[in-house]
């Protein structure tokens, strides 16, 4: 249904040597949430957080407080297109 592209963010995490992450979803994806958390843990060695305030777009970055991450991963609904002016 969807093109989540986890083997992406498996890299992303192995990359960064992430142990601890936050994934934030939009409502949209909010559903599938189990299966991704499910995947991203069993492919690497980080332990995964899901966030599940509101996410309003890219720059809705999660206010985590005292809450400290390796790598914040956010999902949308559509690509970010730049726009040649």
């Amino acid at each position: 249904m969807y093109n989540l592209d986890l083997d992406r963010v498996v890299g992303e995490i192995r990359k960064n040597k992430a142990k601890k992450v936050l994934i934030q979803l939009p409502d949209g994806l909010k559903p599938r949430a189990e299966t991704i958390v499910d995947y991203v843990e069993k492919h690497t060695k980080s332990r995964v957080f899901l966030w599940l305030g509101s996410c309003y777009g890219g720059c809705d970055i999660p206010n985590t407080g005292l809450l400290k991450f390796d790598l914040i991963i956010q999902f949308g609904h559509n690509k970010f297109v730049k726009e040649e002016l």
